[in-house]
This record gives structure tokens, C-alpha cells and sequence, in this order.
């Protein structure tokens, strides 16, 4: 099947959402943590995380426009300027899933959908006691995305926490022995099954393809 920009834009709306969200493939599941100057927490799902750097260690997440609903997790980072990063495992995806529905800013997700916030490290920032690799963010800039209105959300790693059983000898984490899911679209959820693993390319190491 074939679309031109045209078709595109001419789509029904809903179709046109589910089209160009899984088109890009599967994206990470995360739960950002947060909390506001009230003390309120507050927990959404997120499939827009990304590694910008490793040193320092960063971080980006994309923000929609905040026009027309108000963006909790937005107003949290930028009273406090402190996150929580969570991934996402089988056993609790229909929970994270449904921390997407529009709460009031009074209701926390971790109260409506049964999941239990942690904190560590005295970090001010709700953690996913639920999941097995978490990280303590800091805000360091916000970069608007003028095509859109979206923005970039960039924080540092302050803090790391694995589960041990998944820290390979290289320092790499194996996302499968951790059930680490992932998203498809914007509800479709998907497992991850490592199928391979290969050496730093380098043009001296090329093997004989044919």
C-alpha cells in the first residue's frame, strides 16, 4: 500500500495517529516519575526515551504540545527540576499502560493503578518499586521543536539501579532477562528477545558476507 504526503494528511484522524506512531517500529516503555511542590506524585507512561550521551550520561524525552491539557510530568520537572525513569516489564503493562488516562492533578497513577512508588537515595522523585531498571534524572535544558510545538526534555543520570542478574560482563544491559517490553504504536506492546550480539564494527573486522 502506498501514501503520499497528501493521502496522509487526508486520513481519517485515529487511522492517521496509529499509522505514523508505528511506523517508526517498537519504542521503549518507560514510566517517568514525578512530584510536585504538593507533594502530589504523579506517574505517566512514555515511549519517547532516548540516549543523547554517555558522557555525561543524558537522556531525552519528547513532551506534546501543552496548549490544550495540562502536562503534570512537565509541571513537575520544571517546579523541581527531579525525575525517575522506569521501564516497563510483562507483568505490569496493563498498569503502566492506563497511567496515559487524563487524572486530575489531585489523583496520583501510582494510587489508581495500583502501582507502588519508591524512593532511594533521599532523590525527591518517585521510583517504580515494580520495576527492575530505574534511574534518578535531573533537568539540564528544554528544546523546543518549532515544527510541532513538542519539546525535548533533557536530563543527567544522578542515579542507576539494575536488577544484578541482568549486567553482562561488558557493562551492556540484557533486556530479556529483565522482560523489558516495548511499544508499538501508540498501545500495541511487544517482548524483547535478544537475537544476536556482534564485536564494534570496525572496517579491519568486516566479516565475508557472501
Amino acid at each position: 500500500m502506498y501514501w503520499s504526503k497528501k493521502d496522509i494528511l487526508n486520513t481519517n484522524k485515529i487511522k492517521r495517529l496509529n499509522l505514523i506512531n508505528s511506523v517508526s517500529g517498537t519504542k521503549s516503555a518507560n514510566l517517568i516519575g514525578t512530584k510536585s511542590l504538593t507533594e502530589k506524585e504523579n506517574l505517566a507512561i512514555f515511549s519517547s526515551v532516548v540516549h543523547l550521551g554517555s558522557n555525561p550520561a543524558l537522556l531525552g524525552f519528547v513532551l506534546r504540545p501543552d496548549k490544550d491539557v495540562r502536562r503534570h510530568t512537565f509541571e513537575n520537572i520544571i517546579a523541581t527540576e527531579f525525575y525517575t525513569i522506569n521501564s516497563i516489564h510483562g507483568s505490569f503493562i496493563d498498569k503502566a499502560h492506563y497511567t496515559s488516562a487524563k487524572f486530575s492533578m489531585d489523583e496520583s497513577e501510582f494510587e489508581k493503578c495500583k502501582l507502588e512508588s519508591q524512593y532511594l537515595n533521599d532523590f525527591s522523585a518517585p521510583f517504580v518499586k515494580e520495576s527492575k531498571l530505574k534511574m534518578a534524572l535531573k533537568l539540564q535544558e528544554i528544546v523546543d521543536i518549532k515544527i510541532n510545538s513538542c519539546k525535548l526534555i533533557i536530563g543527567s543520570i544522578e542515579h542507576l539501579y539494575v536488577d544484578d542478574k541482568a549486567i553482562e560482563e561488558n557493562g551492556q544491559v540484557n533486556l530479556q532477562k529483565l522482560d523489558t517490553v516495548a511499544i508499538g504504536g501508540l498501545n500495541s506492546y511487544y517482548e524483547l528477545n535478544q537475537i544476536g550480539q556482534f564485536p564494534y564494527a570496525r572496517t579491519s573486522n568486516l566479516p565475508d558476507f557472501d
